[in-house]
Order: C-alpha cells, then sequence, then structure tokens
C-alpha cells in the first residue's frame, strides 16, 4: 500500500512541475464538437450495434434451442437405450435360468441313463456268471460222468467175462429190436 501512495504522490508532483492544468473554455477544447461526434456516433451506431445485437441474440437463441433439442434427444436416446439394457437383462436373466434348467435336466438324464446302463451291465454280468456257471457244472457233471464211466468201465471189465458181456449186448439188442 505504501508503493501505491509513493507512486501517486510521485505522479503528482510530475503533473504540477510540467505545468499540466484543466481547461475550461468550452470552445478552445471542441468540447462540443467531440460531445457531437460522440452523439451521432451514438445514435449511427446503436442501430447497426442494435441489428449485430439482435443477429446475435437469435443465433444465441438459436444455438439453445438446438442444445436443447440435442439434449431431449439424446435423453430419450438415453431412456430408450435403458429399456432396451433392461429387456436385454431380463432377456439374459431368462437364458440364465433356461440354461441351468437344461443342464440339470441334462444331468438328470445322464444320471437316469447311468443308472440305467449300471443296472443293464449288471444283469449282464450276472447272465454272464450264470451261463458260465452252468457250462462249468455241465463240464464237471461231464467230467465226473466220465470218471464215473471210467471207473465202471474199469470194474466191469475186470468183472465181467466174455459171455456176460455177450450176453447183455444181446439183451440189449433184443429191446432195441421190440
Amino acid at each position: 500500500m505504501g508503493l501505491l501512495n509513493q507512486t501517486l504522490n510521485n505522479f503528482s508532483v510530475h503533473i504540477v512541475d510540467s505545468g499540466i492544468s484543466l481547461n475550461t473554455d468550452i470552445f478552445e477544447t471542441n468540447v462540443i464538437n467531440l460531445a457531437l461526434l460522440v452523439g451521432g456516433i451514438f445514435y449511427l451506431g446503436s442501430n447497426a450495434l442494435s441489428e449485430g445485437l439482435l443477429e446475435r441474440q437469435q443465433k444465441i437463441l438459436g444455438a439453445i434451442q438446438e442444445s436443447e433439442e440435442r439434449l431431449e434427444q439424446a435423453v430419450t436416446r438415453l431412456s430408450e437405450s435403458e429399456t432396451q439394457l433392461q429387456q436385454a437383462q431380463l432377456v439374459i436373466e431368462s437364458i440364465t435360468k433356461d440354461a441351468e434348467t437344461t443342464a440339470k435336466q441334462v444331468k438328470s438324464g445322464i444320471l437316469a441313463d447311468g443308472k440305467v446302463e449300471i443296472e443293464r451291465l449288471t444283469l449282464a454280468a450276472k447272465a454272464q456268471i450264470r451261463t458260465i456257471e452252468t457250462q462249468l457244472r455241465k463240464q464237471l457233471s461231464d467230467y465226473v460222468v466220465s470218471l464215473a464211466l471210467q471207473r465202471v468201465t474199469l470194474q466191469l471189465e475186470g468183472k465181467l467175462g466174455t459171455d456176460l458181456q455177450k450176453q447183455i449186448i444181446d439183451q440189449n439188442i433184443s429191446k432195441i429190436e421190440n
């Protein structure tokens, strides 16, 4: 603040020393001419200035209206986009639910098919085991019969004579003929 006061004091001292003073003579200072010139410029320039300002105002209003229209369009597009987003989310939820349902059905189907296949394989294995058991029993039975026949044959050969063998053969032949 002190610097400002010092500068103003130096300026006022300089003005007083240089002899600058206010001239109050109206005709000598051309105040009337200046007033007429300023008044004419104001009067003539005000129309051009008014027209320029009106044109500028109209351009600004047009730009504001265009911006408002764009804003309304943007708001409309935003609400449409939000609606589409909600619809898309509903579709996605529906697809997700359908996918989960389908996955559960497929899982149940696979498990049921697996159970059926396991039961089928179990039955097939049991049938195969029964067949093998039957074959083994038959083979064992045949083997036992064969061994028994061999023993009987050996016993009979040792005990039966040729006469007794001929007699048994003749009896069997006579049974067949009858």
